[in-house]
C-alpha cells in the first residue's frame, strides 16, 4: 500500500476513500499502541479517533522527507494521549478542595531563595545566549508546554527540525550553564 499517496490524496482532494484506508489499516494498531502503553481501552479509542481527525485536518501539513506515514500518525496519537493527560491534570488541580488551595506554604529559607534566583539568573543569561530558532521552541515546549506537533504547525516547520532545535538547544544549554558554573 502506498501510504504517502493515500496521505496527498486526503490532503490534496479529501478523497473519503483513501481516509477510510488509512483508517481501517492504522486505527485498531493505534488503538492497541495507546492500550499497551497504559490507556484503557475506552480512552484508547476517543484518542485514536481524535487521532484520525487530526490526520483528516493535518495532512497537508504531512512530509515525508521528515517522517513515515506510520510513524507520522503514531506521533499525532502520542500527542493526543499527553494532551488528554495535561487536560485531566488540569482539571484535577481545579477541582482541588479548598482547604487546600488555601493551605499555608512553607517559607524557603533566604539562602534556598537566594540560590533559586541565583539559577534563574543563570538559566535566563543562557537562554539568552541561544539562536532565535532556539529559544523559540524552547520557549513553546517547556514554558507554554505545547506538543512538538502544534509548536512545528504554529512555526512551519517539520516535527523534525522541532526535535532537532530542541535537542540542539539543550546541549547548548547544558554547555552554557556548565560555563558559568
Amino acid at each position: 500500500m502506498d501510504w504517502i499517496d493515500l496521505i496527498s490524496r486526503v490532503a490534496s482532494h479529501g478523497d473519503r476513500d483513501a481516509f477510510a484506508r488509512l483508517f481501517e489499516h492504522f486505527a485498531p494498531r493505534v488503538k492497541g499502541f495507546l492500550i499497551k502503553t497504559g490507556s484503557d481501552p475506552e480512552t484508547a479509542e476517543d484518542i485514536a479517533q481524535s487521532t484520525f481527525v487530526a490526520v483528516w485536518r493535518k495532512a497537508g501539513q504531512f512530509d515525508p522527507t521528515t517522517a513515515g506515514v506510520a510513524a507520522w500518525i503514531f506521533t499525532i496519537a502520542r500527542n493526543q494521549r499527553i494532551d488528554i493527560a495535561r487536560r485531566a491534570l488540569r482539571h484535577d488541580r481545579a477541582l482541588q478542595s479548598p482547604e487546600t488551595a488555601y493551605e499555608v506554604e512553607t517559607v524557603a529559607s533566604p539562602e534556598a531563595i537566594r540560590a533559586q534566583s541565583e539559577d534563574v539568573t543563570r538559566i535566563a543569561k543562557a537562554l539568552a545566549r541561544l539562536s532565535e530558532e532556539q529559544s523559540t521552541v524552547v520557549r513553546l515546549s517547556f514554558i507554554e508546554e505545547r506538543p512538538h506537533g502544534e509548536i512545528a504547525s504554529s512555526l512551519g516547520i517539520p516535527l523534525g527540525t522541532v526535535k532537532s532545535r530542541i535537542r540542539l538547544a539543550m546541549k547548548r544549554l547544558r554547555e552554557l550553564l556548565d560555563e558559568q558554573k
